[in-house]
């Protein structure tokens, strides 16, 4: 990681300064240009971003401060148990990679396919378009999942993933796919597990880059959940 960091090279700015900035621009959803003159220049904070997104760094600090907050709240560093879902997002004029049609909520843009642990913590995350059935897209999203975190072995989901996924995830992933019942009393209460995930979206949405999908590219959305993310964990310590 540390060749990426260019550490051996001297620079003008201190890195933190470039992660505040960073920071600033995921939390106020400001645009790149407007960052405020406190920061380094914004092409400079743009040059770092983009590199580390390609080099995959933001998710690669993104997975450490998730194993240190699992093992700071007393658990394994590597989760056996999941939680999917996913969130459909409006996008706006300047996005455009993988934007659909969601139907049923009538939303045009993408999706965010999540998949947490029993904390809440994002293990995975997938851009896809909003006209992606959530049965449809889980398939890219836990193969995603098992590439940093391979101890899974069972994933919580509710009926929207229900049928033939739960035989492919067993028979593809040999992985669990176990399926929270809605309450047949029409009686509202919070589905088990479920108010998790949901609670995750809640906290990646109080970030205003995140309030809608300003990103022309998905890497460049997932790399803003990633920030969101590792923001929300280090207000933990």
């Amino acid at each position: 990681m540390s060749k990426f960091l260019d550490v051996e090279r001297s620079r003008k700015y201190e890195l933190r300064e470039i992660v505040n900035a960073s920071f600033y621009l995921v939390k106020t959803g400001c645009q790149w240009r407007l960052l405020p003159g406190d920061f380094p220049k914004w092409q400079t904070v743009y040059y770092y971003f983009s590199t580390w997104k390609k080099n995959e760094i933001w998710e690669q600090i993104h997975e450490s401060l998730v194993e240190q907050i699992r093992k700071t709240a007393g658990k394994n560093e590597e989760p056996t148990v999941g939680i999917i879902d996913a969130q459909s997002v409006k996008s706006t004029l300047v996005s455009s990679q993988s934007k659909g049609f969601d139907a049923g909520k009538k939303i045009k843009g993408i999706k965010r396919h999540l998949i947490v642990d029993t904390l809440g913590l994002i293990l995975a995350v997938v851009i896809q378009s909003a006209s992606v059935q959530d049965r449809d897209g889980a398939i890219s999203v836990i193969d995603k999942l098992i590439e940093n975190w391979k101890k899974v072995i069972k994933i919580f989901a509710d009926a929207g993933y229900a049928g033939e996924l739960i035989g492919k995830v067993k028979k593809q992933f040999k992985i669990k796919l176990e399926i929270i019942k809605r309450n047949e009393l029409h009686i509202f209460k919070i589905l088990p597990k479920s108010w998790i995930v949901e609670r995750t979206f809640s906290w990646i949405d109080t970030n205003r880059r995140n309030s809608k999908n300003y990103e022309r590219l998905n890497d460049t959305s997932v790399a803003m959940v990633h920030i969101s993310a590792i923001r929300i964990m280090l207000n933990r310590f």
